[in-house]
């Protein structure tokens, strides 16, 4: 016979009250990993299928470094998709941490850490300006000039080497050259010459006036007055200005008949019906340029507007130069012109076969 068990009473799991409002529910964002908005992330759940691993060694002072330095970068790089969207974070970390700096800048003479800065763009391109001195037997007059070659071409203004009878060049470095005339090309108030036993220059990169604007910022390198090597900035004021010049110095140009171009009054030139610098003659050009406020004097003629880059956008050609009733000259006044340099270069083939007369 089989005793008769009585059944026990099941035993009710114990449930707390509903509270008076609705928990904080925990937000999934990938599988397995689980955040609360009060900051806390809950680690996956332990498979109890998978044997538990012995803790890891505490790590040693080089290994928290090197994690450290990887949660810096994927910060970053998390700040980065989040602010922007599309910006890209790229950084090449060494083994203690440090990162690698980049080189120059493609196209350009001016590094990448100085792009953009007058400091940046006149230590780039000041190698490649020269002071020139040309003799005549109606007296001496100073101008600048830009080295396109390595083996000494240089083009400058036509004005500055008419009628020399002997021209001296001096670079940066201090050396001088003599230098003979290769071609001119009066109509555009330009002028190509040729140093003598020259090679290993540094030749300036010639840029694309097409490109410029209005505002655009530029530098002025030339030699004013015989400083050689003088840097000025400005802007872009204008462009395609008519200006007017004199063709040569052989005829009356406003300094008095039979007197000699005098090189600290500036090169007389005409713009908006009006004459600066006194009278250019019956013999003169007249040709579209940049206009500038970058501060030119007398002795800037031939010498480059650059751009932020480090480019030649132009060739410095006429700047207005007020007179104290002394007649010595009071300084520039903020109204400079330059050939466009795409002029230049269209003009470059004819001037290095001789030019026109």
């Amino acid at each position: 016979m089989t005793d008769y068990q009585q059944p026990q009473p099941q035993q009710q799991p114990y449930y707390p009250p509903r509270p008076p409002y609705d928990p904080t529910r925990p937000i999934t964002t990938e599988p397995g990993t689980t955040v609360w908005p009060a900051g806390g992330q809950v680690p996956p759940p332990v498979d109890p299928t998978v044997p538990f691993a012995a803790a890891a060694p505490a790590p040693t002072p080089h290994r928290r470094a090197r994690r450290g330095v990887g949660l810096m970068a994927a910060v970053a790089l998390a700040a980065a998709a989040i602010g922007g969207g599309t910006a890209t974070l790229v950084q090449q970390w060494t083994a203690d941490g440090a990162t690698t700096a980049s080189g120059g800048v493609t196209g350009t003479n001016v590094s990448a850490s100085s792009k953009g800065t007058v400091a940046g763009v006149a230590q780039a391109v000041s190698p490649s300006i020269v002071e020139i001195s040309a003799s005549s037997g109606s007296g001496k007059s100073t101008g600048s000039g830009v080295i396109i070659t390595g083996d000494g071409e240089i083009v400058t203004n036509n004005h500055v080497i008419s009628g020399a009878d002997q021209i001296t060049v001096q670079t940066s470095d201090g050396k001088s050259y003599d230098a003979k005339v290769v071609g001119t090309d009066p109509d555009k108030d330009l002028a190509l010459i040729k140093l003598e036993s020259a090679s290993g220059l540094k030749a300036a990169t010639l840029g694309d006036s097409g490109k410029v604007r209005v505002g655009d910022e530029v530098v002025a390198i030339g030699s004013p007055e015989g400083l050689t090597g003088t840097v000025t900035s400005g802007i872009v004021s204008a462009l395609d200005r008519d200006v007017t010049v004199a063709k040569d110095e052989g005829q009356d140009s406003g300094q008095g008949s039979g007197r000699p171009y005098d090189p600290r009054q500036g090169w007389p030139f005409e713009f908006g019906g009006q004459q600066f610098n006194g009278d250019t003659g019956s013999s003169k050009t007249t040709y579209k340029a940049l206009q500038t406020d970058a501060s030119l004097n007398p002795g800037n003629s031939g010498g480059a507007l650059i751009n932020m880059n480090g480019e030649i956008i132009g060739i410095n050609s006429a700047m207005y130069s007020p007179s104290s009733s002394s007649g010595s000259t009071a300084g520039s006044v903020g109204l400079g012109f330059a050939i466009p340099v795409n002029t230049l270069k269209a003009d470059l083939d004819d001037l290095r076969s001789g030019g026109s007369s």
